[in-house]
Formats: structure tokens, sequence, C-alpha cells
């Protein structure tokens, strides 16, 4: 990017936080190669249970916490907490609630079964993040969102929270990794997602069959301006999606510099 920017990273996974993966690498490298590439960053991810909050030195930042977000009908608290990644000059944002993270690992649990609740989990961690960052008054030119439990972001962006001051122009990237829910989502994901002016008749509207496993990335990809495949065979349903609704696809080659596709990704959505 030629000028300045400031860059929301909605991650999913940074090392060490959790175990390293192709994810969790592009979570904790690329907000550091953005930043020291002259841009702003603020980055967030869950607050997993596998974390060790201790060994990484998390604590609750109480000003940020004490809001509770209603998922069909039900009050869950929102946690806020904080640790820096000294080697980067990297601090991160984590969302926390007991009933969706506390002793509970990422996608799925240790027997490999994927939890029930995950859409639930997605939509608790992209309220969290997005009412955090007003709280901020923090206003991001690109929000690059990463992995499964990003992909309700790019939807409350351009709709629930399109007319908040952070948010009016914000351009929105999904990072679309191999890793997606395999179950189709529970009955009552509409019902779930309501929240301001998101409601059924908007979400039929998508034309997403919200029965599908594949419900959650079409979604994520519907309301986003950009996304960036890992490798040229990555989410090829995805992609050719987002090309038939004249969204810009990127393709990451793993052997190409890091930051590259995503500056480049950045830049042409932000018009430079």
């Amino acid at each position: 990017m030629t000028k300045a920017k400031k860059v929301l990273f909605i991650t999913q996974e940074i090392t060490p936080y959790v175990p390293e993966s192709s994810m969790s690498f592009v979570g904790r490298n690329l907000p550091q190669l953005i930043q020291e590439n002259g841009n702003e960053i603020r980055t967030f991810m869950p607050r997993w249970g596998i974390i060790n909050e201790r060994r990484n030195q998390l604590h609750e930042v109480i000003r940020l916490s004490g809001m509770n977000i209603v998922i069909d009908d039900t009050d869950h608290p929102l946690i806020i907490k904080v640790a820096s990644i000294q080697a980067a000059r990297m601090q991160v944002y984590f969302i926390d609630n007991d009933d969706y993270f506390h002793k509970r690992a990422m996608l799925s649990d240790e027997n490999g079964n994927e939890y029930a609740d995950n859409i639930e989990r997605a939509i608790f961690y992209a309220r969290g993040v997005l009412e955090t960052v007003k709280k901020l008054r923090w206003v991001p030119d690109v929000i690059h969102c990463q992995g499964w439990v990003s992909a309700i972001a790019p939807l409350l962006i351009k709709t629930a929270f399109a007319d908040d001051t952070p948010f009016v122009n914000t351009k929105v990237v999904f990072d679309a990794y191999e890793e997606m829910p395999r179950m189709a989502p529970p009955a009552n994901i509409k019902e779930c997602l309501e929240f301001r002016n998101v409601n059924t008749e908007l979400l039929d509207g998508t034309g997403i069959d919200f029965t599908q496993p594949d419900a959650l990335g079409k979604l994520a990809v519907h309301f986003s301006d950009g996304i960036v495949l890992e490798h040229s065979d990555a989410q090829s349903a995805l992609a050719v999606y987002a090309k038939e609704r004249g969204i810009i696809v990127t393709t990451r080659e793993k052997e190409a510099p890091l930051a590259d596709a995503y500056e480049a990704t950045y830049s042409a959505l932000v018009g430079e």
C-alpha cells in the first residue's frame, strides 16, 4: 500500500497462543509485516480454551468488558482480554466468554466432533470484536477476516454495523482457508443471526441455502469486498461463488512473500 492504512485483523488463530499451523503462522506474521510497512493495525482472536492465560500474560481490560451480547434471546457476557507479542510490538485483543470458549478447543473437541454451537460462537466473536472497535473509537480502512470463526463479521459490517462510524467506508477481506465446518448449520441459524436490520428477509435475499454446510463460507463471501485463497486449489467453490458476485479473488502462493498478495488486495479495494 502506498499510503498508510488502518487494518483490523479479525483472526482465528495466532501462534504462540495456539499451536502453529498455516493459519496461525499468517495470523502471527501478517499483522507484523503490515505494521512494519508503515500501517496501523489492531488484532483480535477468540480466547480459545487451549490458551494458557498465565504463560501468555493475558489480562482483562475492564473498561472494554461488561457488555451482554444477546443471541437467540440468551444473554452472553462479553469479556475482553489483552496480551502483547513483544518481538512483534503487537498487541492482541481476545474475545472471551465462559459459555463459548472456556475449556473448549476451536472447531472440534478432543474426539474430532464439531461443536454444535459453532455458529453461535462465530456470531458472538464477530459482534464482540465490532462492539469493542466502536469503544476504541478506531476507524479501519480494511477489515481482514481470517478463518471460519470470523465468517459472520462481513455480514454484520455491511448490514447491522454499516452506519456505525468505524465501518461506514471500510472494505472487507475474507481469508478462505480449507478448514470450514462440515456440519450443516443449526435449524435456528436465522434466529441466532437476527440483530438490528439482519432478519429472515435479508438472509433469504442472499439466495444461500442455510441447511447446507457451505452456508457459512458463502455468507462470508457474499458480504465481502475481496477474498484471499491460500493456494490455487483452495476453496474453489467459494472462489467460483465470489467471481459470480464480482468479488476480487486473490491467490497467495506459498513461495510468494507473505504480505504481497494481501497488500495488493487491500490497495485494490481502497482504490490505490
